[in-house]
């Protein structure tokens, strides 16, 4: 039994239809009801908190998810009662037994619904997002959440008293005065040593009028910031004609959905009155007096600290044309815009029952909502309701995810991972529940407003998450396919996915190639590259447009190899077409150093697996040039046995991501060391001694239970900030040990 603190065991995770909340002491199993009731929470319930949540980040931020983990290992595990594979060699026999402990220590956390639930935190942003819209709206979170999130803030701040982007970075002001002001909010003292130690950063650096535009946002709803030091998102620019390349629906779309809401809380000047908290914020975190500011001179200022990209000067000219406009503006053009504004946001409420794209549209959108109908709106209820769908609890504290989970993409890499060989037949149910859910995932029907609001066909795609959530991905969407053909391959299940839906599956895939032969994430790309020089946010890169990447490319590319096989007779020159369009992306986008760079995690070694994956895969079925696709792996090869450690590992760390540039870590990470040994068995390296250095790090980190500790973060998004993936330090090592006895062992 694994220990689980006595208030931890006052968390109850509820999950239903892949939805999952957590409820403090909850009366029912029910995800709509888990407020109902809501347990009074006791001194001694708060002191048992900052006992049992105490977090030391110093040595590694990332929580090991301790609070879901034990409760569902002591719940459902059961020790492994099959037949072992039995083999002469004693040291062959310790990689089998690592991974039948890895595949059944993770089955126990695998839910009834067949997914894994975990943590996707990390970036410190999105709380202290929520938190304001709480204030605002006057829509308070209970208080044992309450106390779990300050415990959470705390125990991710910096030791010179500040806060990073995200958990593992250095201190921003961006980070420190969102953290600061979500503290507030939830009721801390200002003379709180903690939070004088965050002040006295906040000042040493300038003060709060150089935080980066999101922040200079957040802080004018709550009245911190003055809307005239805000440049003007111009919400007429929604009624252009939508042939100009500057019109928004061209956008990516997490950026049109975050500067949607941000445009209607910027045209009718949403704030909150002012009260004895904002007064004395207004003196806690600016150097100079607040009415005495000259807030239009604010507009472009940010700290040094904050400052990942540059306004181009197209951006500061366009700024300048807005900002006078805003002066003259029609009020018949802002009234039409504003009311297009809210129906997009309707629309997009509708579409993914109120989830929203995800975690920064959902706290501004319920801002929106509660503007125009009020607090006790169903409309606004519905989105409170969805707050709780973001929130995860593990042993640092409450936390906002970056999605309402990552259920369905876990699934598809777990699953693929245990039927990597046929030690998939020992763990029948593991796959018969995975399977359940990836088939009831499939989004098989459109909004009626689909189109209407510039989404990309989604019929027979798959999403990230939930089919609740309903933005079908093109990598989610192959993975889905790729998933469901393995199941089906392996003939533990009965088939229920039809030949019809799978074949809606291609299509999708097939019409989310862009014309440079790859894939993006949501959409197409829509707009030319130069789109980008209008970027506005300053902490994160290439935000405007949707672009192709390796990792999408490359699942797109291998599924479709497998729909070539499954369905020799269906749009075959058009698949094969792509294949080749994509390949030839793919190999065009390795760096001279045999790598390739990622853009959704940590990062060459991740983005070099898909790759090689891709090309090996195309090798071995005749589809390319096998000269070129052989001096692309062996490139690869080069790279990735460059990079190995003494101890037979990899490592990364985030600042690969955000510097573009290989940036080893101090010690090896078994996820990196997964990465680059499933990279190179897919290559049919000859060098078997290396990798079995890599399989031994592997053995050396799995624990007795047959898991493997937390590591460093290994998930990205834009760049510049990093994200959690918690199945990741499970699901490729078995990956790894699985491939590994299938070459080597069987």
């Amino acid at each position: 039994m694994l220990e689980v603190k006595p208030s931890w065991e006052s968390w109850q995770l509820l999950i239903k239809k892949g939805r999952q909340v957590w409820a403090f002491k909850p009366d029912s199993d029910d995800t709509e009801k888990h407020l109902d009731n809501v347990s009074s929470l006791t001194e001694a319930d708060i002191q048992q908190f900052s006992k049992d949540f105490s977090f030391d980040s110093r040595n590694n931020p990332n929580s090991g998810d301790n609070v879901f983990r034990h409760q569902y290992y002591n719940q459902n595990y059961k020790e492994f009662s099959g037949s072992r594979p039995v083999l002469q060699d004693a040291e062959q026999q310790k990689i089998v037994d690592a991974l039948i402990n890895g595949i059944n220590y993770f089955s126990s956390l695998q839910n009834e619904e067949g997914f894994w639930s975990g943590d996707y935190g990390g970036p410190l942003f999105l709380l202290p997002g929520l938190l304001i819209a709480s204030y605002i709206t006057k829509e308070a979170f209970p208080k044992p959440h309450q106390e779990l999130m300050k415990i959470y803030l705390f125990n991710h701040q910096n030791q010179d008293g500040g806060w990073g982007m995200h958990i593992e970075d250095d201190s921003t002001m961006f980070g420190t005065v969102m953290q600061y002001v979500s503290l507030r909010i939830l009721g801390l003292n200002k003379d709180d040593g903690r939070l004088v130690q965050a002040r006295r950063w906040i000042m040493d650096h300038g003060g709060a009028t150089g935080i980066p535009s999101w922040g200079k946002f957040y802080l004018a709803t709550m009245n911190l910031y003055h809307w005239d030091g805000f440049n003007s998102l111009f919400p007429e620019m929604w009624l252009f004609p939508k042939w100009l390349p500057v019109h928004p629906w061209r956008y990516w779309c997490h950026s049109r959905m975050v500067y949607l809401p941000m445009a209607y809380c910027y045209a009718h000047r949403i704030q909150v009155p002012e009260n004895e908290l904002i007064l004395s914020l207004r003196q806690e975190i600016f150097i100079d007096e607040y009415t005495e500011i000259n807030w239009p001179k604010q507009r472009n200022e940010v700290c040094e600290k904050d400052s990942y990209t540059i306004q181009s000067p197209v951006l500061k000219w366009m700024n300048i044309f807005t900002n006078t406009y805003e002066k003259f503006h029609s009020k018949w053009l802002r009234k039409k815009a504003l009311a297009y504004l809210l129906d997009y946001i309707h629309a997009e409420d509708l579409q993914t029952k109120y989830i929203n794209i995800g975690p920064v549209s959902q706290a501004i959108n319920s801002i929106c909502i509660w503007h125009a109908h009020g607090k006790d709106s169903d409309q606004f209820q519905n989105h409170v309701n969805r707050w709780y769908d973001y929130l995860w609890v593990a042993e640092d504290g409450m936390k906002m995810c970056g999605y309402n989970g990552s259920q369905l993409w876990d699934v598809a890499f777990t699953t693929r991972a245990i039927l990597e060989s046929d030690i998939a037949q020992l763990f029948k149910p593991t796959i018969e529940k995975s399977y359940r859910f990836v088939e009831k995932m499939q989004i098989l029907k459109q909004h009626s407003t689909h189109e209407q609001f510039f989404r990309h066909p989604s019929t027979g795609g798959w999403p990230f998450s939930t089919v609740d959530h309903s933005w079908p991905i093109a990598d989610c969407s192959a993975e889905g396919m790729s998933t469901t053909l393995s199941i089906h391959h392996s003939g533990i299940v009965k088939p229920v996915v039809t030949e019809e839906r799978l074949k809606k599956a291609i299509d999708v895939i097939l019409g989310f190639q862009n014309k440079d032969g790859g894939w993006a994430t949501y959409e197409l790309t829509r707009a030319p590259k130069w789109l980008e020089k209008l970027n506005p946010s300053e902490i994160f890169a290439d935000i405007m447009i949707d672009y192709s990447w390796t990792e999408c490319s490359s699942t797109c590319v291998q599924t479709l190899m497998e729909a070539l096989d499954e369905y020799p007779g269906y749009k075959t020159e058009k698949i094969h077409s792509a294949i080749i369009q994509g390949l030839k992306f793919i190999i065009n986008k390795q760096k001279e150093d045999g790598s390739w760079y990622a853009g959704w995690g940590v990062c060459f070694t991740y983005a070099t697996w898909f790759a090689i994956e891709t090309l090996a895969r195309a090798r071995k079925k005749g589809l390319y040039d096998a000269d070129i696709i052989g001096q692309s792996i062996t490139k690869a090869n080069g790279f990735l046995i460059s990079k190995q450690k003494l101890d037979g590992g990899w490592g990364e760390t985030y600042k690969s991501c955000a510097d573009l540039v290989y940036t080893e870590a101090k010690e090896s990470q078994v996820i990196n060391t997964a990465w680059a040994l499933l990279s190179l068995m897919a290559a049919d390296f000859k060098n078997k001694q290396i990798i079995d250095q890599g399989i031994h790090l592997l053995l050396e980190r799995q624990t007795e239970l047959g898991d493997w500790l937390q590591e460093g973060i290994s998930g990205v998004f834009n760049y510049n900030c990093m994200i959690t993936y918690s199945a990741y330090r499970n699901t490729f090592p078995i990956w790894a040990l699985n491939r590994y006895y299938k070459l080597f062992l069987c």
